[in-house]
């Protein structure tokens, strides 16, 4: 992979990791189109690390809002009291709805991994991505806070989130659609998808960094990988502050026809390549 790729790649991650449209799909979809062919495993290695850039991004953005939340769980911890706290007790809800995600992590990272070399299923993956966020759009009375969140709640939301491991299901569509259909407002289901999206991205991000450092062309990688960070991590910024303000005012419904149309294009072309 060149730097100019990785430079490519990244501002693609950057651009989709927190709309709700896949960034794994179009870092599958944007390289077979164009003609990019990449080995595989250091492909897989990079889409997954290349997310961490756009982590920088998500953290720098809620800083605040983490800094608050670590303090009242530490805080909750020292004082015998984890769930006293309504900071405190969305911090471990956060952490109860990672679980679904880390366990399928790792009892099917390889089927994952098969996925990513193949257009066709990412396509259909889209589809549904697209089907969830016409669901949870309709299905949600948006009345409800993060306040308000139960461990049901988490887990739910935590589900949606598991089933994003695969590309083409959108995370922050999954979850904000899961989120969506117990009632939170857009905005809130939003604020928790991207707040959950930390510990799950750094732990992908960890187990991606050992595949790398087990690679045998490891050294060879890092300046595509940094080149791909720094893009993502920028670009990726600037998109999690668009679309917390887009989802203030107006609805899923553009993004779900986006993931239907691409999604379907890929499929004919899938056909008949």
């Amino acid at each position: 992979m060149s730097l100019l790729q990785a430079v490519v790649l990244g501002i693609v991650q950057g651009l989709t990791e927190f709309l709700p449209v896949s960034s794994s799909a179009h870092l599958v979809l944007v390289p077979w189109a164009i003609g990019w062919e990449f080995e595989p495993e250091p492909a897989f290695v990079f889409s997954v690390l290349v997310q961490l850039g756009t982590l920088v991004g998500v953290i720098v953005y809620f800083w605040p809002d983490l800094v608050a939340l670590l303090r009242a769980a530490i805080h909750g911890l020292a004082t015998r009291r984890p769930l006293g706290d309504p900071a405190s007790r969305l911090a471990w809800l956060i952490a109860l709805a990672s679980l679904p995600a880390a366990a399928a992590g790792v009892l099917i990272k390889d089927v994952v991994e098969q996925a990513f070399d193949s257009p066709a299923a990412v396509s259909g993956f889209l589809v549904v991505t697209a089907a969830f966020l016409w669901v949870g759009d309709r299905l949600g009375r948006r009345d409800r806070s993060l306040d308000g969140l139960t461990p049901r709640d988490a887990l739910w939301v935590g589900i949606g989130q598991a089933f994003a491991l695969f590309p083409g299901i959108s995370r922050s569509g999954a979850t904000i659609a899961a989120g969506l259909t117990r009632h939170l407002t857009r905005p809130e289901a939003a604020r928790l998808s991207f707040l959950m999206s930390v510990p799950v991205m750094i732990g992908a991000g960890a187990i991606a960094s050992l595949d790398l450092l087990a690679s045998p062309t490891a050294f060879a990688q890092l300046p595509p990988l940094g080149a791909g960070f720094v893009s993502a991590a920028v670009v990726g910024y600037f998109s999690v502050r668009w679309f917390m303000g887009y989802l203030a005012r107006r609805p899923l419904a553009p993004f779900a026809l986006y993931c239907l149309a691409v999604g379907a294009a890929g499929l004919i072309a899938s056909y008949y390549a």
